[in-house]
């Protein structure tokens, strides 16, 4: 099949490179110039483990191609994936203007029928818009069919995600629409959903509100099991191992961040609170997410005293380990509480740098994480990089000026930094 990817961020990217893998005519189109530019020349632009290795493949067997001309690109493919971001607004709602530009240029180019196939995450009832915006934007008659599909794809995991998924939901109101794309992922080996429009949209949106309340269910269990001292990797585990709540998203810690569930649950929240019908229960799990962050610098501070002054080295800039992406990542508000406590703040990733406003407020970075540590007061771990663990806490032990480390995490053992010495708290992790 000849197919458009419209949007190519991290999802329309990914995507390209996997349905350009399973043997389809693959063109992925950006306004960005520099974007396309980079990925003309074989260059992924973005860390995500594996897609840079399948993207040289692709562009070598001539499956996969890039271009800013929307014109062409619309012309020559029949299927058009609309992979666009849809950021909140103030008030909480999706900003559609991504993909009501995305719709209206598909309206101004198309020149015959085509499947349209929106993959970013939506408000209930805007796929079934998007066919108005096209038909009013052009002069062609020839019919479109649209469809919903959701991805799930996790940063860090994005490729084996879109290569091994745990369903595929199509929602249209058009069979052939259904069966259309449902021929595109024949190779797939998983559940097919197919639902109406609508159905797809929720179904994204009650995941993810879902897997965010595990998360933040998990973080307030952990407060208490901190006041009552015990261990709440026992209880995640006694937990998870029941089948009917399972072990995914039983980690607490710092909370939840990047792209997708902060942006998506005040979405689904604002649709809730715009139809009278308050999710009381995602509107707690936010708030529960808001305050991880507090509730470690409190630690911080009872244990290090006035932070005016003090090293601190931060591990970790990327909201979760294997990307380098830091939307919504709970180290920036705590960098941020940081240096309003004025404290001196070194950080350290292995693949994210930090931006120049935060070189201006005065943050420093090393790329050597023993020296981002050295002669410290506190070490506050953000994000769960396998590096971290795997560093020689001995040696550490011996350079910093305070043995103290919070791990937002709970990565490291902490009988063994108790024992040489560390006063080591995680979260819910005495």
């Amino acid at each position: 099949m000849k197919i458009l990817l419209i949007g190519q961020g991290y999802v329309g990217t990914t995507m390209a490179v996997v349905l350009a893998n399973a043997g389809h005519e693959v063109t992925g189109l950006d306004i960005d110039h520099d974007k396309i530019a980079s990925l003309q020349k074989g260059k992924l632009y973005f860390y995500e483990p594996g897609v840079q290795k399948m993207l040289d493949k692709q562009l070598e067997a001539n499956r996969l191609q890039f271009t800013t001309d929307a014109r062409q690109a619309v012309v020559n493919n029949d299927i058009l994936f609309i992979t666009v971001g849809t950021p909140s607004l103030s008030n909480g709602n999706a900003d559609l203007t991504y993909i009501k530009n995305a719709a209206k240029m598909i309206g101004q180019y198309k020149n015959k029928k085509k499947i349209i196939v929106v993959k970013s995450t939506v408000p209930v009832g805007t796929t079934e818009k998007v066919k108005d915006w096209v038909m009013e934007a052009g002069e062609d008659t020839a019919p479109v069919e649209v469809a919903m599909n959701p991805e799930f794809l996790r940063e860090g995991n994005a490729l084996q995600d879109a290569l091994y998924p745990d369903r595929i939901v199509i929602g249209s109101h058009s069979d052939e629409a259904l069966e259309t794309i449902h021929q595109l992922y024949q190779q797939w080996n998983c559940p097919f959903i197919k639902t109406t429009p609508r159905g797809a949209e929720m179904i994204k949106y009650a995941s993810n509100g879902f897997l965010a309340t595990k998360i933040s269910f998990i973080n307030e269990i952990a407060m208490l099991c901190d006041k009552l001292e015990v261990n709440v990797r026992d209880v995640s585990k006694g937990m998870g191992l029941d089948k009917r709540i399972g072990p995914s998203f039983l980690e607490a810690g710092l909370g939840y961040g990047g792209s997708c569930f902060p942006k998506d649950i005040k979405e689904f929240l604002w649709t809730a609170n715009t139809n009278q019908i308050p999710l009381s229960i995602l509107s707690k799990v936010e708030q529960v997410n808001h305050h991880q962050p507090d509730y470690l610098l409190d630690k911080v501070k009872k244990q290090v005293g006035s932070l005016t002054g003090k090293n601190v080295a931060v591990l970790g800039l990327a909201f979760k380990p294997h990307t380098d992406d830091t939307r919504e990542s709970v180290s920036i508000p705590i960098i941020q509480q940081l240096l309003e406590e004025k404290a001196i703040v070194t950080v350290h990733d292995p693949v994210v740098n930090l931006e120049a406003n935060w070189i201006e407020k005065g943050v420093l970075q090393n790329n050597d994480p023993y020296q981002v540590i050295k002669e410290s007061d506190a070490i506050i771990i953000c994000t769960n990089w396998p590096q971290y663990e795997a560093l020689d806490w001995k040696k550490v032990r011996k350079i910093v000026r305070h043995p103290a480390i919070f791990d937002g995490r709970n990565m490291l053992n902490a009988e063994q930094l108790s024992e040489l010495r560390f006063h080591y708290e995680g979260i819910g992790y005495p």
